[in-house]
């Protein structure tokens, strides 16, 4: 699934596209992706200009002139594509610009999602009510990190999965955030020293920060809006790489939770 540092670079993607562009064409293809798609997207978001793109955790914004916001989920295997040389039977929003350029949405399993909602309510838009802040963003810090997990008994990894913990983080990058941190995914979370989360937090950075300026990690069908794949999975520390040994020496290993794998070294990760 992509996560915050794909769908930051997928957002990257569609403003040197979208930003200032008017949408002379939106067509939905099907009625809906995992949950119906809005009955009027196309009246609403035809001849409309985007004023502004942006990103909330996993989800990608794109607003317009008529007050009204796009709200994509790119699910498990969801990608946007820049002037594809031809349409298939995956692409099932197509939006045309004018400047001539056009931009579909392809997603082969369909578990993404498209909503509208209002620019000056997107905030209370159901799934970010809950949220907690993002990772990247100026309100996470160890202080607000520790009173999230006060009192959890949970593992680590488990806690920072929770998007009511932290806003945008997957599996993928907390494997390699802990590793960084030398936190073992085990560990409870509410037992973490403030100095070892001031630790975490500086480790969820770096990583999310590494992987965007990498374009992401390139998983089953994830690619840029360009077509380009990211390079982060290159730069891996521990995930996917069970048996292979680690910058210590000692091999990685993997573990299964929730239905997840998990990636730790041993003897780094305490």
């Amino acid at each position: 699934m992509p996560e915050l540092p794909e769908v930051e670079t997928t957002v990257a993607g569609l403003r040197s596209v979208l930003d200032g562009a008017v949408l002379t064409r939106v067509e939905p293809r099907r009625a809906d992706l995992r949950w119906p798609i809005p009955v009027d997207l196309r009246q609403r978001l035809t001849g409309a200009t985007v004023t502004a793109l942006s990103r909330r955790a996993k989800y990608g914004l794109i607003g317009t002139d008529r007050g009204d916001t796009l709200i994509f989920h790119l699910g498990m295997s969801g990608r946007w594509r820049i002037d594809p040389s031809e349409i298939g039977a995956h692409d099932h929003l197509l939006i045309e610009t004018g400047a001539g350029r056009l931009l579909s949405l392809n997603d082969p399993r369909r578990f993404g999602s498209l909503d509208l909602v209002r620019s000056d309510a997107w905030e209370s838009y159901n799934p970010f009510t809950r949220m907690g802040p993002e990772p990247l963003g100026p309100h996470f810090d160890a202080a607000s990190l520790a009173a999230a997990l006060k009192g959890k008994a949970t593992s680590i990894k488990a806690a920072l999965l929770d998007q009511r913990v932290v806003a945008g983080l997957g599996n993928i990058y907390v494997c390699e955030a802990l590793h960084m941190a030398g936190i073992a995914p085990t560990h409870a979370a509410g037992r973490i020293s403030r100095a070892r989360l001031a630790l975490l937090v500086d480790s969820i950075r770096a990583v999310l920060s590494a992987a965007i300026a990498a374009g992401g990690s390139t998983l089953r069908d994830y690619a840029r809006p360009d077509g380009e794949l990211g390079y982060f999975s290159k730069q891996w520390r521990v995930y996917g790489r069970e048996g292979e040994p680690c910058s210590c020496g000692a091999l990685i290993r993997r573990r299964v939770d929730g239905g997840r794998s998990t990636f730790f070294c041993p003897k780094c990760q305490k």
